[in-house]
């Protein structure tokens, strides 16, 4: 029986007067949830950007000088290589950019400069003489192509312009996109330089506010989603790293052009699980289509086959183990998270259903231990000896 004190009464109360100021100002509410959300943006770059960069930078803490004991190598570790970490991730970003927009945007020009040609070939083929009325074929014909794909090739890549609110809102919008890097930036650097201190700090917040059961599964929590986070950007790669140098060296191989670039490309749009790659080649084959139908053709071709070669043996081992979650989970959490949140759902929602996924299991094993938890039912003991009991009744029969 519940007993009603004043103590629980106004707890009650409080929550009651909680939920309605919630549904009555609802749209207040959700517009200053935004408002929280959209001034803690740089706060969150900044914390997902140090994440990624302590894992590189962790890397190199390894190899700078781990055996000296001079005092000038141990307090100089942390910020050289912090900032080896920042410039070798702007240095393979921006080399893969440098690599592959100028040669798509002159691709890209190409393809919108040879398109009339195409076109009117099209039109004045036998196929089309002979299946099109006369009347459609002359309208078709007295269109200017060229002209036509032109001005809409205009107004795509240079938009309406000469207004003075798109100008302003351009400028704005450059101007707080600055400021908010800026400031993501430096509290990136101030997350890694005192990363110690402030995880220190932190479990030391969560003992003294938490109960003790309460703060070991809340610490568990956040180590599982740690390291589920940890082994899947490491192992999406290095996956990555051998998918892109294994299709530089067979577009090599078959004298494909564009091989260093276009590998380039599938390696740095492998990051994306499964649809990544293909993103890739999707854009590889344009820019190959330029300099031959066939050998754009051929490359994808040559694509599907290595796309099977790293879905059925190097995702399985270099991805597939690290993060311990079954392929269609996998694909159901890319599907889920991209439709939810674009890209960066596709990034983040494998270690996240990996997470959840172990979080689950070793639940489920702590409350049954029985329960085997594999991924394949097993054979029941009982099921085994009935089997037996079968095979030797069918024997004595004989």
């Amino acid at each position: 029986m519940i007993k009603f004190d004043w103590k629980t009464c106004g707890r009650i109360a409080a929550t009651v007067f909680g939920l309605f100021l919630c549904i009555h100002y609802w749209p207040g509410f959700i517009g200053l949830i935004k408002s929280i959300f959209s001034a803690a943006t740089p706060v969150m770059i900044g914390l997902v950007a140090a994440y990624i960069i302590n894992i590189l930078m962790s890397v190199y803490e390894k190899y700078y000088f781990p055996k000296s004991g001079k005092r000038f190598v141990k307090s100089s570790r942390r910020v050289v290589c912090m900032i080896l970490a920042i410039v070798s991730l702007l240095g393979a970003v921006s080399l893969v950019i440098g690599l592959v927009i100028p040669e798509l945007i002159s691709c890209i020009k190409f393809l919108v400069a040879e398109i009339p040609l195409v076109i009117e070939k099209f039109i004045s083929s036998e196929f089309i003489n002979e299946h099109v009325p006369a009347q459609i074929l002359a309208e078709l014909e007295n269109i200017n192509w060229k002209d036509y794909i032109s001005q809409v090739s205009n107004v795509v890549v240079n938009g309406i312009g000469g207004a003075v609110d798109i100008i302003f809102t351009t400028v704005t919008s450059i101007f707080s996109g600055i400021v908010t890097a800026f400031i993501s930036i430096i509290f990136t650097v101030y997350l890694l330089i005192d990363r110690d201190r402030l995880k220190y700090q932190f479990k030391k917040l969560m003992k003294c506010y938490l109960p003790d059961k309460l703060n070991s599964r809340f610490l568990y929590t956040v180590k599982i989603f740690d390291k589920c986070f940890h082994r899947y950007f490491v192992g999406q790669c290095t996956e990555a790293v051998i998918l892109g140098v294994l299709c530089t060296l067979g577009m090599l191989i078959f004298r494909f052009p564009y091989a260093g670039m276009v590998g380039a490309l599938i390696g740095f749009t492998a990051l994306i699980p499964i649809a990544g790659a293909y993103i890739g080649a999707g854009i590889g084959a344009l820019m190959i289509l330029t300099e031959s139908p066939l050998k754009a053709l051929l490359f994808l071709v040559f694509i599907i086959c290595l796309q099977q070669i790293e879905g059925n043996i190097i995702y399985p081992k270099v991805v597939g183990k690290s993060i311990g979650l079954p392929g269609l989970w996998v694909l159901a959490a890319v599907t889920v998270g991209g439709g939810l949140f674009g890209i960066a759902g596709m990034l983040i929602g494998v270690p996240i259903t990996a997470a959840i996924y172990r979080i689950i299991k070793e639940d489920v094993r702590r409350r049954n231990p029985e329960c085997l938890c594999e991924d394949t039912p097993a054979e029941s003991p009982q099921t085994e000896k009935s089997e037996a009991e079968k095979s030797e009744t069918q024997n004595t029969a004989e």
